[in-house]
């Protein structure tokens, strides 16, 4: 209220999160950065690592960069932006609903993609492959997030965003409840959206979901979001720790393996992968005998062409392609 004016921001802050917060919430201050700066007067340390992910470079490139289908003739498919805004979401209703920090997963859920490379999963797996067999090195988005907004960007997040940004996949836990719940909700969203454009395009019908899975989670993808939330919410709160029921979190596994061997993975369901796969190595092997220009200072020569391909959006990627091997003209 503005009658507690007189009381600092943090203060209020402070106060607010000691009495409505969970004891397990991660707290907003003191902000921990690798450089330190003067908190805010009008925004806790996670409010603005959130302003700065919104507004740098990398997430607005996420708008021209792949979810799962290249190229769709449709206004309504995802990209790698929608399935953001949409993930961010669901983790800032679960955060709320247990008492925790929103602020802090919102910004981990803004920033968790900032690393993917065009073209979706199969982008990510050509610069993996091209990467071992030129280099021996291997390409993971979740690290190339972490390094676009600690050295691409140097936005100076706190530590407790770049753990969640780092750890929103694989096995390694973040270190805060806050980032375990993007690690659970990204892929809440994304089956369960990945789901609904894979019908629209006619690469699934709806007859051919696992019966169980649906019959357990819902029949439409907002009635499998809700059955996941809730499963999620019950399950955590009893625990004390972001977790799954077994037989909710089985059929949520069990959805996201079908999408993989019927979506993701599937030649069939990717007509345009021979392509892309040849457009990227392409890329990538004129890139090595050409290295860009450094995106930051001391950048080895792998990692400068990794910088500048995981940057690119769809559209540029193939920009550059046509502007490398197509005549002039064309």
């Amino acid at each position: 209220m503005l009658g507690t004016a007189q009381a600092s921001f943090r203060e209020r802050i402070e106060r607010f999160e000691e009495e409505r917060l969970s004891p397990l919430a991660a707290r907003s201050y003191p902000a921990r950065r690798d450089l330190p700066e003067e908190d805010s007067d009008h925004r806790t340390p996670f409010q603005r690592d959130r302003d700065r992910i919104v507004h740098s470079k990398a997430f607005r490139r996420l708008k021209h960069k792949t979810q799962v289908f290249i190229a769709p003739e449709g206004d309504h498919y995802r990209t790698r932006l929608t399935h953001t805004l949409e993930a961010c979401g669901i983790a800032r209703n679960v955060a709320r609903a247990l008492g925790l920090n929103e602020d802090l997963t919102e910004a981990v859920g803004l920033g968790h993609d900032l690393g993917h490379p065009p073209f979706g999963h199969i982008g990510e797996a050509v610069l993996d492959d091209c990467l071992q067999e030129r280099f021996g090195l291997r390409f993971r988005h979740n690290e190339h997030s972490l390094r676009v907004v600690e050295r691409i960007e140097s936005l100076n997040l706190t530590e407790q965003v770049r753990d969640g940004i780092l750890r929103h996949t694989g096995a390694e836990q973040a270190g805060t409840l806050e980032g375990r719940i993007v690690h659970v909700v990204d892929r809440i969203a994304y089956i369960n959206h990945d789901i609904d454009d894979a019908i629209r395009a006619g690469v699934l019908r709806f007859e051919d979901l696992p019966r169980d899975d649906v019959e357990l989670l819902g029949e439409a993808g907002s009635e499998r979001i809700e059955a996941l939330v809730r499963d999620l919410l019950a399950r955590s709160e009893a625990e004390g720790d972001i977790v799954q029921g077994d037989e909710v979190g089985g059929a949520m596994l069990s959805l996201r393996k079908f999408m993989f061997d019927r979506v993701y993975l599937a030649p069939d369901a990717q007509r345009e992968k021979p392509r892309i796969e040849r457009m990227l190595r392409a890329l990538f092997d004129h890139y090595a005998d050409n290295v860009p220009p450094p995106a930051v200072e001391g950048a080895s020569d792998p990692q400068r062409i990794v910088d500048y391909l995981a940057g690119m959006t769809d559209r540029f990627a193939v920009r550059r392609f046509a502007d490398l091997w197509l005549p002039e003209g064309f």
